[in-house]
């Protein structure tokens, strides 16, 4: 189901896209306190979104992740393909980092929780429409933590250190012997020599200090 709504007026125009007609009213109605925000129309799915965008050429489409028969991510992938104007906001009640990875590889500007109070949303509307990017307060240290993990992982795909190394070198970095580091990783302590020397070849350190030092510079640990 697509609607067309409202009348062209300066300000964002803003386009909803929610399978719950009871969802659409509400934002609708909290949208309306805002004079320089328009909703300018509504869609249940995707094919119907579509087909608004490329008629009412909306400056930000809010956009549900789970829709009937269709995925909202799949549809911002879409909208990004067809090279549209329009900047997508996800607006949904997941919480999930899984979802939050997939919303920023499908290139949205914003996800926000339906829990969102209604400044916070006109606010982030009006971000997303000047070309910034807005993530829900509660999300933000789970974005943190994934964007932290992937520089981890790529810092440890260009050092060329196996897990075992890595799991060697933060023992190493919190004091442990040797002895300490044979028994954990239940490996002989000659074993362990060689590896902590193949750890220092790797990371360019004459000393077992500094590669512990080259790894935190290189947001190894």
């Amino acid at each position: 189901m697509g609607l067309c709504m409202g009348n062209p007026m300066t300000g964002t125009r803003v386009l909803l896209v929610d399978d719950h007609p009871v969802v659409r009213q509400g934002l609708r109605s909290l949208l309306s306190q805002y004079p320089d925000i328009e909703v300018v129309g509504e869609a249940d799915g995707g094919p119907a979104a579509l087909r608004l965008i490329a008629d009412m050429q909306p400056d930000v489409v809010l956009l549900d992740i789970r829709l009937v028969g269709s995925s909202g991510l799949e549809l911002a992938r879409q909208l990004r393909r067809s090279g549209a104007e329009a900047r997508v906001i996800i607006l949904t009640s997941h919480d999930d980092e899984v979802y939050l990875m997939e919303a920023a590889q499908a290139g949205v500007h914003g996800y926000l929780l339906k829990s969102a109070s209604a400044e916070l949303l006109a606010e982030a509307i009006r971000a997303v429409h000047s070309g910034e990017h807005r993530l829900s307060p509660a999300l933000v240290s789970k974005a943190l933590e994934q964007l932290e993990a992937l520089s981890r992982a790529q810092a440890q795909a260009e050092s060329g250190l196996s897990d075992q190394e890595l799991q060697l070198l933060r023992l190493l970095a919190e004091g442990a012997s040797t002895q300490d580091m044979a028994q954990a990783l239940y490996l002989s302590e000659r074993t362990v020599k060689r590896k902590l020397q193949d750890i220092l070849d790797k990371l360019g350190a004459a000393t077992r200090a500094q590669a512990v030092a080259e790894a935190f510079k290189r947001g190894l640990l």
